[in-house]
């Protein structure tokens, strides 16, 4: 919509914005209506009109069987149109059209904004199935004739109101109509079937809705003491209720179709399973989280416990096989902690990695700076606790072996990701200045205990490829190639 109105009309941003607001929320006009709505909005010259947008009902069949939005038609051809554009009025004379041996009733809703007709919505209802209306529909086309005045007026869509048309009732969910007292005049049986799930023994015709809302809402804790002027329609509101083991969303649409309001119209929908599953999914996400905060200090606790075993060995290997054994651990623990802090299970491990980075710098004998380019980006834990691991070993195997006690240098961690649609790729590169492999060393046969635990990682765990070589001018340069379930996406620069 937003390239039509700007390729074909004068229509400022305000206009447009407007435009979208009714958009937003005319998929309530045409279920009431029982009628597809076409959008027409005046060229720049004034000499056709173009369809922005359309929506097709769901209480009934459709009109129009081919897309009509970007559809250009010149000023004339359609006098409905023109007339109220014109007059800014709405217009139903004429005889009914005739589509595909199809008879069609159109209408023509002048969409006004502050005093201005912005275009006209083109009301089509397909009267091939038309039969004697029952209270329900005539209560809807009521309703639909009040909203239409409404946009025609410029006083619907409610500014500042806009609502999620997904997540909101629909017409089809429930429906009551209130007076202007907020007496109901009519309840459609679903919205009946709500209320009586809220504990309601009597029908709801006749009775104040808000008052008997308010009597149906938990008499134990808070109650929200503007309930009853929100159930009652004065104002456009969505709240929810929960009473009696059941919870029903509402939305209330004050009807005001010349001016002052004449009552309202209550949408309403029966939530209670869905909000059900979702207090489900919560209670599971706060269970997983506690299971990772758990492991995380459980791992912190066998880190500690293998410390103190650590200072009380008199033999430096066996002291430092422990530190090793401490570092490999407290990599886990970083994951875990994060995963704690999450609602799913995956991770931003660019703040592991650089955790990683400053548990092992730590503990370097030198004066080695480390540091991370590039970004590793959300990985899934079943990817980022392996290759937690992974770096820790290789950045601790650069660190032992690539510096002496005195020396200075630097180590680079380096991510990319990339590959294709259908299979992602993480390349890390791990780079050092120091003293560089010995003669003839072999890492894929090496016996070191840090290099099989990674070359079971990488190649076991994650599936991927590790490889070890000198680097271009001095040093050591370690290369992983992952790969991931999930799409690439251009995370580095």
């Amino acid at each position: 919509m937003n390239d039509l109105v700007r390729q074909h009309t004068a229509l400022s941003a305000t206009d447009l914005e407007w435009l979208h607001l009714l958009v937003s929320e005319w998929q309530l006009l045409s279920d009431l209506s029982f009628a597809d709505l076409v959008l027409w909005v005046p060229t720049h010259d004034g000499t056709r009109y173009v369809s922005v947008a359309q929506m097709r009902p769901n209480t009934g069949p459709t009109s129009y069987q081919d897309d009509m939005v970007g559809h250009l038609v010149p000023r004339g051809r359609r006098p409905l149109l023109d007339a109220a554009l014109d007059e800014g009025r709405i217009v139903r004379e004429g005889d009914p059209e005739w589509r595909e041996e199809v008879p069609v009733r159109v209408e023509s809703i002048p969409v006004r904004r502050e005093g201005r007709v912005l275009g006209v919505i083109a009301r089509n209802t397909n009267l091939l199935t038309v039969r004697t209306p029952s209270r329900l529909e005539l209560t809807y086309l009521q309703s639909a004739s009040d909203l239409a005045q409404m946009i025609a007026a410029g006083a619907f869509p409610f500014l500042g109101q806009q609502v999620d048309m997904d997540a909101s009732p629909r017409v089809g969910d429930g429906l009551i109509r209130l007076d202007a007292d907020g007496v109901v005049q009519y309840a459609s049986p679903n919205a009946l079937s709500a209320y009586h799930r809220l504990g309601l023994a009597t029908d709801l015709v006749g009775l104040h809705l808000g008052r008997t809302t308010a009597e149906l809402a938990p008499s134990r804790g808070p109650v929200d003491e503007a309930l009853p002027t929100m159930a009652s329609g004065w104002a456009p509101r969505e709240f929810e209720i929960e009473g009696n083991g059941g919870v029903i969303q509402l939305r209330a649409i004050p009807l005001k179709p010349k001016g002052p309001r004449i009552g309202s119209l209550v949408l309403l929908r029966d939530v209670t399973e869905l909000r059900r599953r979702e207090r489900e999914l919560i209670t599971k996400d706060a269970t997983i989280r506690e299971i990772h905060h758990r492991v995380k200090n459980n791992l912190q606790t066998v880190a500690a416990l293998l410390r103190l075993q650590a200072r009380r060995i008199e033999s430096e290997r066996g002291r430092a096989a422990l530190e090793e054994a401490v570092r490999r651990v407290g990599s886990i623990a970083i994951v875990h902690e994060t995963l704690s802090q999450n609602l799913d299970e995956r991770v931003e491990f660019d703040e592991i990695a650089d955790r990683v980075l400053a548990m092992v710098s730590e503990l370097s004998p030198g004066k080695v700076s480390a540091r991370r380019t590039g970004r590793f980006g959300i990985l899934d834990a079943e990817v980022a606790t392996p290759l937690s691991m992974v770096l820790t070993e290789v950045l601790q195997n650069a660190l032992e072996h690539g510096f002496g006690p005195l020396d200075s240098g630097s180590v680079e961690v380096s991510a990319v990701r990339g590959g294709t649609v259908k299979q992602a790729r993480l390349l890390v590169t791990v780079q050092d200045d120091g003293v560089g492999l010995p003669e003839g060393f072999d890492p894929h046969r090496s016996g070191n205990l840090g290099l099989q635990i990674v070359r079971t990682l990488v190649e076991g765990e994650l599936g991927g490829t590790f490889d070890m070589q000198p680097a271009p001018t001095r040093g050591t340069r370690v290369l992983l190639d992952i790969p991931l379930d999930a799409t690439p996406t251009p995370l580095n620069p």
